[in-house]
Protein backbone atom coordinates (compact mmCIF):
# COMPACT_ATOMS: atom_id res chain seq x y z
CA UNK A 1 0.00 0.00 0.00
CA UNK A 2 1.17 3.51 -0.82
CA UNK A 3 0.65 5.86 2.11
CA UNK A 4 -0.30 9.48 1.42
CA UNK A 5 -0.59 12.24 4.02
CA UNK A 6 -2.80 15.17 3.05
CA UNK A 7 -2.41 18.24 5.25
CA UNK A 8 -5.34 20.62 5.07
CA UNK A 9 -7.49 17.78 3.83
CA UNK A 10 -10.82 19.60 3.63
CA UNK A 11 -9.76 22.03 0.92
CA UNK A 12 -11.68 21.94 -2.36
CA UNK A 13 -8.79 20.57 -4.40
CA UNK A 14 -7.83 18.18 -1.61
CA UNK A 15 -11.34 16.71 -1.62
CA UNK A 16 -11.14 16.14 -5.38
CA UNK A 17 -7.74 14.46 -4.97
CA UNK A 18 -9.03 12.22 -2.18
CA UNK A 19 -12.06 11.11 -4.18
CA UNK A 20 -9.94 10.30 -7.22
CA UNK A 21 -7.27 8.44 -5.26
CA UNK A 22 -9.80 6.20 -3.56
CA UNK A 23 -11.44 5.44 -6.90
CA UNK A 24 -8.38 5.19 -9.17
CA UNK A 25 -5.57 4.08 -6.85
CA UNK A 26 -7.16 1.54 -4.48
CA UNK A 27 -3.74 0.50 -3.18
CA UNK A 28 -3.43 3.91 -1.49
CA UNK A 29 -3.96 4.60 2.21
CA UNK A 30 -4.88 8.19 3.05
CA UNK A 31 -4.18 10.03 6.27
CA UNK A 32 -6.32 13.16 6.20
CA UNK A 33 -5.16 15.86 8.61
CA UNK A 34 -7.31 18.92 9.29
CA UNK A 35 -8.47 21.20 12.08
CA UNK A 36 -11.95 19.69 12.35
CA UNK A 37 -12.18 16.02 11.46
CA UNK A 38 -15.97 16.21 11.53
CA UNK A 39 -15.83 17.95 8.16
CA UNK A 40 -14.69 14.66 6.64
CA UNK A 41 -17.08 12.43 8.54
CA UNK A 42 -18.34 11.06 5.23
CA UNK A 43 -14.92 9.48 4.64
CA UNK A 44 -14.14 8.19 8.11
CA UNK A 45 -15.62 4.74 7.55
CA UNK A 46 -13.50 3.99 4.48
CA UNK A 47 -11.00 1.26 5.37
CA UNK A 48 -8.25 3.09 3.46
CA UNK A 49 -8.79 6.42 5.25
CA UNK A 50 -7.61 7.74 8.61
CA UNK A 51 -8.93 11.15 9.59
CA UNK A 52 -6.92 13.12 12.17
CA UNK A 53 -7.64 16.39 13.97
CA UNK A 54 -4.69 18.73 14.17
CA UNK A 55 -3.08 22.10 13.56
CA UNK A 56 -0.35 22.21 10.91
CA UNK A 57 1.44 24.95 12.81
CA UNK A 58 1.91 22.49 15.70
CA UNK A 59 5.05 20.46 14.99
CA UNK A 60 4.14 17.69 17.43
CA UNK A 61 0.79 17.21 15.71
CA UNK A 62 2.37 17.07 12.26
CA UNK A 63 5.07 14.69 13.43
CA UNK A 64 2.48 12.35 14.94
CA UNK A 65 1.07 11.52 11.48
CA UNK A 66 4.28 11.52 9.44
CA UNK A 67 5.69 8.07 10.24
CA UNK A 68 5.74 5.60 7.31
CA UNK A 69 4.20 8.02 4.81
CA UNK A 70 5.33 7.80 1.17
CA UNK A 71 4.02 11.12 -0.14
CA UNK A 72 2.98 14.33 1.63
CA UNK A 73 0.62 16.82 0.01
CA UNK A 74 0.15 20.26 1.58
CA UNK A 75 -3.22 21.40 0.29
CA UNK A 76 -2.83 25.10 1.10
CA UNK A 77 -0.44 27.94 0.41
CA UNK A 78 1.95 28.59 3.29
CA UNK A 79 1.35 32.24 4.18
CA UNK A 80 2.40 31.78 7.80
CA UNK A 81 4.83 34.06 9.57
CA UNK A 82 8.34 32.64 9.24
CA UNK A 83 6.89 29.76 7.15
CA UNK A 84 6.23 27.66 10.21
CA UNK A 85 4.06 25.24 8.20
CA UNK A 86 6.71 24.43 5.59
CA UNK A 87 9.42 24.24 8.25
CA UNK A 88 7.35 21.85 10.36
CA UNK A 89 6.76 19.60 7.37
CA UNK A 90 10.40 19.56 6.26
CA UNK A 91 11.65 18.86 9.78
CA UNK A 92 9.16 16.06 10.34
CA UNK A 93 9.76 14.47 6.94
CA UNK A 94 13.49 14.36 7.59
CA UNK A 95 13.01 12.96 11.07
CA UNK A 96 10.77 10.21 9.71
CA UNK A 97 12.76 9.57 6.52
CA UNK A 98 9.89 10.59 4.23
CA UNK A 99 11.19 12.22 1.06
CA UNK A 100 8.34 13.17 -1.36
CA UNK A 101 6.47 16.45 -0.84
CA UNK A 102 3.89 18.25 -3.00
CA UNK A 103 3.13 21.79 -1.85
CA UNK A 104 0.50 24.24 -3.04
CA UNK A 105 1.56 27.73 -4.02
CA UNK A 106 0.55 30.52 -6.36
CA UNK A 107 1.56 32.08 -9.63
CA UNK A 108 3.95 35.02 -9.65
CA UNK A 109 6.78 33.69 -7.49
CA UNK A 110 9.44 34.59 -10.07
CA UNK A 111 7.85 37.51 -11.94
CA UNK A 112 6.97 34.87 -14.52
CA UNK A 113 3.46 36.12 -15.28
CA UNK A 114 3.48 38.54 -18.23
CA UNK A 115 1.48 41.60 -19.17
CA UNK A 116 -1.36 43.42 -17.47
CA UNK A 117 -2.54 40.25 -15.76
CA UNK A 118 0.89 39.75 -14.22
CA UNK A 119 0.84 43.32 -12.92
CA UNK A 120 -2.68 42.91 -11.50
CA UNK A 121 -1.94 39.50 -9.96
CA UNK A 122 1.17 40.81 -8.23
CA UNK A 123 -0.83 43.68 -6.77
CA UNK A 124 -3.55 41.35 -5.44
CA UNK A 125 -1.28 38.66 -3.94
CA UNK A 126 1.42 41.02 -2.65
CA UNK A 127 0.66 40.53 1.05
CA UNK A 128 1.25 36.79 0.92
CA UNK A 129 3.84 36.67 -1.83
CA UNK A 130 7.01 36.88 0.26
CA UNK A 131 5.97 33.91 2.41
CA UNK A 132 5.06 31.86 -0.69
CA UNK A 133 8.40 32.69 -2.31
CA UNK A 134 10.28 31.65 0.82
CA UNK A 135 8.29 28.41 1.19
CA UNK A 136 9.35 27.45 -2.35
CA UNK A 137 12.95 28.35 -1.51
CA UNK A 138 12.87 26.25 1.67
CA UNK A 139 11.63 23.25 -0.29
CA UNK A 140 14.21 23.66 -3.04
CA UNK A 141 17.01 23.77 -0.47
CA UNK A 142 15.63 21.02 1.78
CA UNK A 143 17.15 18.01 0.05
CA UNK A 144 13.67 16.47 -0.17
CA UNK A 145 12.09 15.47 -3.48
CA UNK A 146 9.64 18.30 -3.92
CA UNK A 147 7.14 19.80 -6.32
CA UNK A 148 5.84 23.33 -5.84
CA UNK A 149 2.49 23.79 -7.60
CA UNK A 150 1.97 27.38 -8.76
CA UNK A 151 -1.79 27.46 -9.08
CA UNK A 152 -3.56 30.06 -11.26
CA UNK A 153 -6.82 31.77 -10.35
CA UNK A 154 -9.18 28.85 -9.93
CA UNK A 155 -12.64 28.04 -11.20
CA UNK A 156 -15.09 25.17 -10.77
CA UNK A 157 -15.40 24.12 -14.39
CA UNK A 158 -15.62 20.37 -14.88
CA UNK A 159 -13.01 20.18 -17.61
CA UNK A 160 -9.49 18.86 -17.07
CA UNK A 161 -7.46 21.06 -19.37
CA UNK A 162 -4.09 22.57 -18.58
CA UNK A 163 -0.60 23.40 -19.72
CA UNK A 164 2.39 22.93 -17.42
CA UNK A 165 5.25 25.42 -17.34
CA UNK A 166 8.48 25.04 -15.43
CA UNK A 167 10.42 27.33 -13.13
CA UNK A 168 12.48 28.98 -15.85
CA UNK A 169 9.54 29.47 -18.25
CA UNK A 170 6.95 32.19 -18.68
CA UNK A 171 3.60 31.28 -17.10
CA UNK A 172 0.95 30.35 -19.67
CA UNK A 173 -2.68 31.14 -18.85
CA UNK A 174 -4.36 33.03 -16.03
CA UNK A 175 -6.98 30.57 -14.79
CA UNK A 176 -7.69 26.86 -14.53
CA UNK A 177 -10.14 24.43 -13.02
CA UNK A 178 -9.74 22.85 -9.63
CA UNK A 179 -10.28 19.55 -11.43
CA UNK A 180 -7.13 20.26 -13.45
CA UNK A 181 -5.06 21.01 -10.37
CA UNK A 182 -6.27 17.77 -8.78
CA UNK A 183 -5.30 15.88 -11.93
CA UNK A 184 -1.67 16.95 -11.62
CA UNK A 185 -1.54 15.96 -7.95
CA UNK A 186 -3.08 12.54 -8.63
CA UNK A 187 -0.49 11.96 -11.37
CA UNK A 188 2.40 12.85 -9.05
CA UNK A 189 1.09 10.50 -6.37
CA UNK A 190 0.80 7.71 -8.96
CA UNK A 191 4.34 8.40 -10.19
CA UNK A 192 6.49 10.30 -7.66
CA UNK A 193 9.16 10.81 -10.34
CA UNK A 194 6.75 13.04 -12.26
CA UNK A 195 7.65 16.75 -11.93
CA UNK A 196 10.12 16.00 -9.17
CA UNK A 197 12.38 18.79 -7.90
CA UNK A 198 10.49 21.39 -9.89
CA UNK A 199 8.22 24.35 -9.43
CA UNK A 200 5.45 24.16 -12.00
CA UNK A 201 2.79 26.52 -13.26
CA UNK A 202 -0.56 24.93 -14.15
CA UNK A 203 -3.23 26.79 -16.11
CA UNK A 204 -5.58 26.59 -19.08
CA UNK A 205 -3.57 27.93 -22.01
CA UNK A 206 -6.78 29.15 -23.64
CA UNK A 207 -6.97 31.84 -20.94
CA UNK A 208 -3.58 33.28 -21.92
CA UNK A 209 -3.78 36.97 -22.73
CA UNK A 210 -6.76 37.68 -20.47
CA UNK A 211 -6.34 40.63 -18.15
CA UNK A 212 -8.39 39.13 -15.31
CA UNK A 213 -9.29 35.64 -14.02
CA UNK A 214 -11.66 33.49 -16.05
CA UNK A 215 -14.50 31.95 -14.06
Amino acid sequence: MKKVLILGANGQIARLVEQRLLKEQPDTELTLFLRNSGRLADMANNKNVTVVDGDITDYTAVNSVMKDQDVVYLAMVDHTKDNVITKNIIKSMKENKVDRIIESSLLGLYNEVPGEFGRWNNEIVQNGLAAAINADKLLSESGLIYTTLRFPWLNDRDEVKYTITHKTEQYVGVSGSRQSMADVIVKIIADPEYLKNDSVGIADADTQGKNRPVY
